[in-house]
């Protein structure tokens, strides 16, 4: 990761398509590995989900970023946001220009459940509902009925977390983050009072963290309910929590217990958490009607080959009466251009993060990080060691001479192929100008920021000086 190229030779110049917390790691390590790198975007904003997907109530999370200008601040480095790959761009034209070509796409789609009134209106993806309240320029005009009592969140991780605390947060609590404006007005309006969260497995496999759960007793109007009966841990979850799960399963279940014994706190809103219970239909008025509640099968653990523990139905099926569904159970990324995918994973087909065919063939100078590498898992900082893999496979590679061979390599050159394709794209000083506008945006309201959620805004902005 040190090895710098000689200085007689011209530096390999890279080029990364995605501005996420991945790409930004990866960047500043082939930076220090002496490569030029460029940036690319399909957003004229940097910084991928710390952005668009971090909770707005988070706001120490997306401190991150400051790692990230660092970065953006060392020689050799470039950013051009606002261009999409298949749109403005195509991958044979980056290996063109470029001696590496990594991909850090993120994985952008919502798994779906696959049952019966999976469409019928109401039912939404939790990356489209995340993307609304962050502020997402694709996702300012999705609309939500709010108008309901209560709605049902499917998956116990973060994600789902996030969701559901979102939904019963008081106006006080959310009127001084970056939520995007749209999202507070329609939140403040919400007739939400109940958020019941859907556990496919046991407490014991739930995937949130243990500050995910923790912070749900602080919420201002609204409490925790947790059935006990639902912690009784069968004996292989009992076993496998006792001698092989890692601390966070543990604490969460002895929160989990903590909230189930506590007294019934005086609020107005509640999330409830429910476990061993899968989705089976959404119910509705008619074939096409809005969701009115949701038929749901209780499990129970057992232990499968090699000592795998699974859920698996028990046919006891109860229904849940809701006029909203949200599902977060997992993500996968979708195919772009040409690159090579594989459709069953939904990821970049990789070895490793090198880019390889259907047969494990590596494409030279094609690399991959990040979830659209491994799939969605992990914290924010997972991805510094996931770049830090690729990367020395891409160092390993440039000093076996095994990088892709560019045609074309003039800088001046490559940054008018752009301004040519997509006349809009920001650079780093135009994201500069919309930070600084946000931001200055947000100061007389004591807000972080207000974000702009037009594209066409964002665009006009970023023409204008930093100190504009």
């Amino acid at each position: 990761m040190t090895d710098i190229a000689p200085d007689s030779a011209p530096s390999p110049r890279a080029v990364i398509v995605g501005a996420g917390p991945s790409g930004f790691y990866a960047a500043d390590q082939l930076l220090g590995a002496g490569f030029e790198v460029d940036v690319l975007d399909a957003l004229p904003t940097p910084f991928g989900l710390v952005r668009a997907g971090v909770a707005p109530d988070h706001p120490k999370i997306k401190s991150v970023t400051r790692v990230y200008e660092k970065t953006a601040k060392k020689d050799g480095f470039r950013f051009f946001g606002g261009i999409r790959l298949g749109e403005h761009i195509r991958r044979a034209e980056l290996l063109e220009r470029y001696d590496v070509v990594l991909y850090a796409l993120g994985t952008s789609d919502d798994n779906r459940l696959g049952i019966p009134g999976e469409d019928r209106p109401g039912v939404h993806g939790a990356t489209q509902f995340v993307a609304w309240y962050n502020g997402h320029p694709d996702a300012a005009d999705y609309d939500y009925n709010l108008d309901v009592e209560r709605a049902v969140v499917i998956g116990n991780g973060n994600v789902a977390m996030d969701v559901a605390r979102m939904l019963v947060l008081h106006p006080d609590e959310l009127a001084p983050t970056d939520t995007a404006d749209h999202a507070i007005e329609v939140l403040a309006a919400s007739k939400v009072t109940e958020v019941v969260l859907l556990g496919r497995r046991g407490p014991a496999q739930a995937a949130f963290t243990n500050p995910e759960l923790r912070e749900l007793a602080d919420l201002e109007r609204a409490g925790v309910e947790v059935d006990i009966t639902d912690l009784e841990l069968d004996a292989a979850s009992a076993k496998w929590l006792q001698e092989e799960a890692d601390p966070t399963a543990q604490r969460n279940v002895e929160v989990l217990r903590e909230y189930a014994a506590a007294s019934p706190k005086d609020a107005s809103h509640r999330i409830v958490l429910k476990f061993l219970r899968s989705p089976v239909e959404i119910l509705g008025e008619g074939q096409d009607g809005a969701v009115t509640g949701i038929k749901v099968v209780r499990n129970e653990i057992q232990a499968g080959e090699g000592g795998r523990l699974s859920a698996v139905a028990t046919g006891d099926e109860e229904v849940i009466e809701c006029g909203l569904v949200l599902r977060s159970i997992g993500y996968r990324g979708r195919p772009v251009d040409d690159v090579p995918f594989d459709d069953r994973r939904g990821l970049i087909r990789n070895d490793g993060g090198r880019v390889c065919d259907a047969s494990g063939d590596a494409h030279s100078g094609e690399y991959v990080v990040g979830w659209i590498k491994r799939g969605p898992s992990g914290v924010i900082g997972t991805n510094k060691k996931d770049a830090a893999d690729t990367v020395a496979k891409i160092v390993e590679d440039r000093d076996a001479g095994k990088l892709n061979a560019p045609a074309i390599t003039d800088p001046d050159a490559i940054a008018a192929f752009y301004a040519e394709r997509a006349p809009d794209a920001v650079t780093w000083a135009g994201w500069q100008a919309i930070d600084a506008h946000e931001k200055a945006s947000g100061e007389p309201h004591g807000r972080p920021r207000v974000k702009l959620v037009r594209l066409a805004d964002l665009f006009e902005r970023s023409r204008a000086t930093t100190a504009g």
